[in-house]
């Protein structure tokens, strides 16, 4: 509902707004000593809530108690203690209108010009791995209020809500006043803060509440930060920026060690490398270029450097292609990978760690952009897509990560179980298919990528592209389809280039034709019952 008109005409003007008295009550103590003692020196009088009041205090700065302000104590456990008129008539009278102006005084209630407050620290504690009543007790009640109530008095409440914007209030102080349009621009913060706040809580409430087999949420809050805006999007002509999803623990949270800024096409190359790299349980890479792995591999297990061992074995898939492509590695970069990194032009590297000795070679290559993941990065439980008037949410296609024989629906339809092929071939080209856009081919040996047929609208060309890209090394190889052959002319493609093995999902009215040349032909198949598409 829509507050009371007033006449336009009985609105003061007012732009700057002298600082007088001040409300602190914060969490987050960072800066806090410095952001106080200017009000304190320029004669203001702050008022101040629990602990934040005691460290003003023990600052040497006067305080007033919100509990002499309200004349009230703070009530169970701290969960009502601003809540009051003599607080929020303080935040809410629209002091360019003289009748709340003589409303304050008629109750006596004096007007605060700056408030200070961030909110209980709720994302902090989930994080955590806390649960229930622990979790619960981190939702701010009276801070969003008071955040609120003041973003909207923008006109005559200056509100913080973090500590970036500490020196510029400090600034203001010491020069007489908040400006309108400070004060406008301090309140879009205040409120994008509280409704990243509340995006939180509701995240975590449909989480607690969706487990199982429950449905997806009815509704959807997604709420993040921009962190800083690109050179540009996919093309010069498009404008783009990196947002950091309230919670998230992926790329975006990533640092920048080194190299030139990164684009739109960097991050999304990266995070489809780390989604590929990632896949692998023992030490892997995977070098990307377009959202298509060039190569994709795991060490050589007699490797003495088994993440350069891993990083050469991908190369060796098409060299050519990875000129200029993003590489993830899912351990450390050794000085040992980074050496063999020295003559081969990349765009960015991404992994979860750098030895300090790699460091060194790397900065040889000043336009290198090296990204180090935050050290709680996760692969993300569920996909968001945008449509035109509206998004897509899906489950996200994960591995899992403790497979370590063929799992039970794993269907052995044709020839013998290969003596000569390890077991964890089949899983690492199953693993690695699904890292390429559909319809996608990949033709492994040792645990690494030959040939990779992707992006193609028939499984044939891709198959032929799978098989070009191999050459000699497609003799003796296992095949993996990210999806069943519709007809027998694929897998002939494949077993007329020397391909012992095939695994795919299985379910095409023609798989008999398949099962039928594959026997033939003295070729293995497995059938594994689960597509993996990746659009």
């Amino acid at each position: 509902m829509a507050g009371p008109r007033h006449d336009p005409s009985l609105y003061r003007e007012r732009d700057v707004v002298p600082i007088r008295r001040a409300l602190i009550s914060v969490s987050d103590k960072t800066g806090l000593l410095e952001l106080a003692g200017a009000p304190a020196e320029a004669g203001v009088e702050i008022v101040s809530t629990g602990s934040t009041a005691a460290m003003i205090r023990d600052a040497g700065h006067a305080v007033t108690d919100a509990a002499a302000v309200t004349g009230f104590p703070e009530m169970l456990d701290g969960r009502v203690k601003t809540l009051h008129p003599h607080v929020h008539g303080g935040l809410r009278a629209d002091l360019r209108l003289e009748h709340h102006e003589s409303q304050l005084a008629e109750f006596g209630i004096e007007p605060f010009e700056l408030v200070v407050v961030n909110l209980y620290p709720f994302v902090q504690t989930v994080a955590s791995g806390a649960t229930g009543d622990d979790v619960v007790e981190q939702i701010d009640i009276g801070g969003p209020a008071m955040v609120r109530a003041s973003a909207k008095n923008f006109a005559n409440v200056a509100i913080v809500v973090g500590p970036e914007s500490y020196p510029s209030v400090i600034e203001a102080i010491g020069r007489g006043g908040t400006t309108l349009a400070e004060r406008r621009e301090l309140a879009a913060r205040a409120f994008a803060h509280t409704a990243t706040y509340d995006t939180a809580v509701a995240q975590w409430f449909a989480e607690e509440t969706l487990t199982g087999e429950a449905v997806l949420p009815d509704h959807l809050t997604i709420q993040a930060e921009k962190s800083s805006d690109l050179r540009y999007g996919e093309n010069s002509h498009q404008r783009a920026a990196i947002y950091s999803r309230v919670g998230g623990h992926g790329i975006a949270q990533a640092t920048q060690l080194q190299g030139k800024e990164m684009s739109y096409n960097n991050y999304v190359d990266a995070d489809a490398a780390l989604r590929a790299a990632y896949d692998m349980v023992k030490p892997a890479v995977a070098i990307m270029k377009h959202a298509n792995p060039c190569g994709i591999a795991v060490a050589d297990p007699k490797a003495l450097d088994p993440i350069a061992s891993a990083h050469l074995r991908a190369h060796e898939c098409d060299p050519l292609s990875a000129f200029g492509g993003v590489i993830a590695a899912n351990r450390t970069v050794t000085l040992k990978m980074a050496e063999n990194l020295r003559d081969i032009f990349t765009e960015v590297i991404v992994a979860p760690g750098f030895e300090p000795a790699a460091l060194e070679v790397f900065k040889e290559k000043k336009n290198l952009r090296l990204l180090q993941l935050p050290d709680d990065w996760q692969q993300e439980r569920m996909d968001v897509r945008l449509v035109s008037g509206g998004l897509l949410l899906q489950d996200a296609d994960l591995f899992d990560r403790n497979i370590e024989a063929i799992p039970e629906k794993w269907q052995l339809v044709a020839g013998e179980k290969p003596e000569d092929v390890r077991l964890e071939d089949l899983v690492f080209a199953w693993k690695a298919c699904r890292a390429v856009k559909s319809n996608a081919i990949v033709l492994a040996k040792n645990a690494a990528t030959v040939g990779i047929g992707m992006g193609q609208v028939n499984r044939v060309d891709s198959c032929k592209l799978a098989v070009e890209r191999a050459g000699d090394r497609a003799e003796g190889s296992i095949a993996a389809s990210d999806a069943f052959f519709p007809f027998s002319d694929g897998p002939e493609v494949l077993m007329n280039a020397g391909v012992r093995v095939i695994i795919q999902p299985g379910g095409s009215v023609r798989d008999e034709e398949t099962i039928a040349l594959a026997n033939e032909r003295g070729v293995t198949m497995y059938f594994t019952g689960e597509r993996h598409f990746f659009h």
